[in-house]
């Protein structure tokens, strides 16, 4: 199968010259400087790279002594010029690449069977099947794409067709932060738009629970399927109990614990009114009341923490704190989970149960951990820990790739 058009030929990254012997090498091809297992290749990582390589191609990737390393995406001018999608002496074609997409695609279809709870869930996960750049959320009969990478934009009227025909959908809407683009040079890219008019909303069902997807308003693909399964083990521990839910976007702890748990004295806080607006939706679709409040987490928790009020069950689902790797950067992030973990225990009673969260793919588990404990601590609370979950399974995770592993959650009694 013959590559997708190229864009606009674009400076290289690497300025070094082809070393010797690289004319034998199969082209086009970029040259490592230093071995590395991780799909991400940053400019000072890569010695020389050939004329022939343009943006959006996949490449021959050689390591630092001229021997075939992998193959992968190469974009010049992007912050992670090379994106190793295969290493071994195996190249990857085209049409191994379309193989790859059938591959994420049997494994939510037929090994998952994610159809008989849900019909929101991920159908592609970007590193996590190989296909770094492309994440694709089914919600019903609508396809939420999210590309990040000129070597996905560059193939996705190619794949198109195949994700609607597999996964029987016939509306798509396509997310691309404009950042991405201008630094990815999409907008050379001749790529299939969303559709017109691109579809407002969807209501999807996960587990007998009934939720409206909004595509304008919500945050990311518009709902977060990653906590599928997290919702309903929380349904069940929480069952008849009093909840509280931090945090709560559009009301998923909040309605499964009402609708699957029994639980009739359940109350939802978010910061962000649509947020809050598309909640109280929600809970009339499942035909239940609630009680939604639209605040800061910080200033309504220490409210009613001044008030003495208190719940059997907190669950705490901030969004992304830690965006970046400079330290001074990380660490508000840091203090910020430290601050609304130190909140959330103030407000659940003595024994009662704690779910915490962080989606911060750049904070791991061990540090995640560490900043929920020192503020139970330092709270006079301790922590018995009953589980750690993360993602569900249609959001893999390569072992080359660990901050894949982004979402992490802390089950625990809180004495």
């Amino acid at each position: 199968m013959p590559p997708p058009p190229r864009p606009p030929r674009r400076e290289s990254s690497a300025t070094a010259a082809p070393p010797p012997g690289s004319e034998h090498w199969p082209r086009p091809w970029a040259q490592m400087k230093y071995f590395s297992f991780h799909p991400a290749v940053y400019p000072n990582m890569i010695r020389a790279v050939s004329p022939d390589a343009g943006p959006g191609d996949l490449v021959h990737v050689m390591d630092k002594e001229g021997q075939l390393f992998g193959s992968g995406f190469f974009n010049p001018k992007a912050r992670v010029p090379l994106r190793v999608l295969q290493h071994g002496e195996d190249v990857l074609t085209e049409e191994k690449l379309d193989a790859r997409l059938d591959a994420a695609l049997d494994l939510r279809l037929n090994t998952l069977r994610l159809d008989s709870t849900t019909d929101a869930w991920r159908a592609v996960h970007s590193d996590g099947d190989g296909l770094s750049g492309l994440v694709v959320d089914r919600y019903a009969d609508v396809l939420s794409i999210e590309v990040t990478t000129l070597g996905i934009w560059r193939r996705l009227r190619r794949w198109l067709p195949k994700l609607h025909e597999r996964l029987g959908t016939t509306q798509h809407v396509i997310e691309v932060d404009p950042d991405i683009a201008r630094i990815e040079a999409m907008r050379w890219a001749n790529v299939p738009e969303a559709d017109d008019p691109a579809p407002r909303s969807v209501r999807i069902r996960e587990n007998n629970v009934r939720y409206q997807v909004s595509f304008e308003d919500g945050h990311k693909t518009g709902f977060f399927c990653d906590q599928r399964d997290n919702r309903l083990k929380f349904a069940h521990l929480a069952k008849g109990r009093s909840v509280l839910d931090l945090c709560s976007y559009t009301g998923g702890f909040a309605l499964s614990a009402r609708v699957l748990g029994g639980c009739e004295d359940v109350t939802g806080v978010d910061l962000d009114e649509k947020a809050i607006a598309q909640a109280k939706k929600n809970a009339d679709l499942n035909q239940v009341r609630l009680d939604w409040v639209h605040a800061d987490t910080f200033t309504w928790g220490r409210q009613m923490q001044q008030n003495g009020k208190q719940w059997d069950t907190v669950v705490l689902d901030p969004p992304k704190l830690v965006f970046s790797r400079d330290p001074e950067e990380g660490q508000l992030g840091r203090n910020k989970y430290y601050d609304m973990n130190a909140v959330a225990l103030g407000l659940l009673k003595r024994g009662g149960l704690f779910v915490t969260c962080s989606c911060s793919g750049l904070l791991d588990v061990a540090e995640f951990e560490d900043i929920v404990m020192r503020a139970a601590h330092r709270n006079k609370r301790r922590l018995q820990i009953l589980d750690r979950t993360g993602a569900g399974a249609d959001h893999p995770v390569m072992s080359n790739c660990p901050e894949g592993r982004y979402l992490k959650v802390l089950w625990c009694l809180a004495w």
